[in-house]
């Protein structure tokens, strides 16, 4: 489990940059570490205007007048709002961390994720290409490689739409395994379990997963927007994944108790889109990943932009039927998508 950021070079000094999802865990980590580089203006986009207001008061408290930045409120599925945002801050780098991301909430909600997820990053890809911006980095997830949720099965499905050229944008995707004390992720449900007196929660006790810290997941999106060349997925080498059962029994010790008894732990079983384990690369990917310090890069073949079109219009189409029929449009989209239920 690595909690040390990976230092980044102050590449963004004098740029212009903008964070879609600015309040979010990692948006606002995003913003923290984009601003300690004195961009020439930093942008923060974000749905929740509560989020937008702590991160800033956050910044101002930090640099007062001496960051330029602004709050912009407004969501990702809205297009024309995105086109009027990109032509009036003209960005040269946007920061894609806007996204649903609770898998159970979003394997009943089929429809949401696919508005959100997919066509919010495909209005954000095509405004920024429309206004120039130089370079889009986009967030994913390991649920991605091998889908097995609605989630993992959108995030793959943003992660071609970086592969596909975009005029003159250099393009990236940065996937991340579970980021530590990030919104809903388990660490903070454990606690909360814990000082409620248990029991706590695990699916399954052969559950694994890969950790990294919030600030480790934002240094790696802004190494990606430095030396991405166009089409790439990034990784952080995460080392080995950790038991989810040893990490509840580690966080009921360091709370001063007893795991099993003083608190106990329950197995709820495997939640629909769910899986034991998370891969970080395909086997395709593994052939041709290369190594940049901590960093795996992988440059998987661009999928076909006339096919990724009409894989976009069948979803379009579906969002306006059953949540089974996204799915099965999903499919459609995503081949190696294999709904876990």
């Amino acid at each position: 489990m690595r909690t040390e950021a990976t230092e980044t070079p102050s590449f963004l000094t004098g740029k212009r940059v903008l964070v879609t999802g600015g309040g979010g865990s990692i948006g606002s980590e995003l913003c923290r570490q984009a601003a300690a580089q004195h961009p020439a203006a930093l942008a923060i986009l974000e749905i929740s205007e509560n989020s937008a207001w702590d991160i800033q008061q956050e910044l101002w408290r930090q640099y007062g007048s001496t960051l330029p930045f602004r709050i912009e409120i407004g969501s990702i599925r809205d297009a024309a709002r995105l086109h009027q945002l990109m032509r009036d801050l003209r960005p040269d780098l946007v920061l894609h961390a806007a996204a649903h991301k609770h898998l159970p909430i979003l394997e009943h909600n089929p429809q949401e994720a696919v508005k959100n997820n997919v066509f919010g990053t495909w209005n954000t890809l095509k405004a920024a290409e429309e206004a120039g911006v130089s370079r889009f980095v986009v967030i994913s997830s390991d649920k991605a490689v091998h889908p097995a949720s609605v989630l993992g099965a959108t995030k793959r499905l943003t992660e071609r739409m970086v592969e596909v050229p975009h005029g003159k944008m250099v393009c990236s995707a940065v996937r991340f395994g579970n980021v530590i004390d990030s919104a809903g992720s388990v660490m903070p449900l454990f606690r909360q379990q814990i000082a409620a007196g248990g029991p706590v929660t695990v699916t399954d006790r052969r559950m694994t997963r890969y950790f990294m810290s919030i600030p480790d997941a934002a240094a790696l999106v802004l190494e990606a927007a430095r030396i991405t060349e166009g089409g790439e997925i990034f990784v952080l080498d995460m080392g080995k994944p950790l038991s989810i059962l040893a990490l509840a029994e580690h966080m009921i010790r360091e709370a001063g108790l007893t795991p099993w008894t003083e608190i106990p732990i329950v197995f709820t079983g495997l939640r629909p889109g769910e899986k034991l384990t998370e891969e970080l690369l395909t086997s395709e990917e593994e052939l041709t990943a290369t190594r940049t310090g901590g960093i795996l890069r992988t440059q998987p073949a661009a999928p076909d932009p006339a096919g990724l079109e009409r894989a976009l219009a069948l979803l379009a189409h579906s969002i306006e039927g059953s949540p089974d029929g996204v799915r099965e449009a999903l499919k459609a989209a995503v081949p190696e998508y294999r709904p876990v239920r």
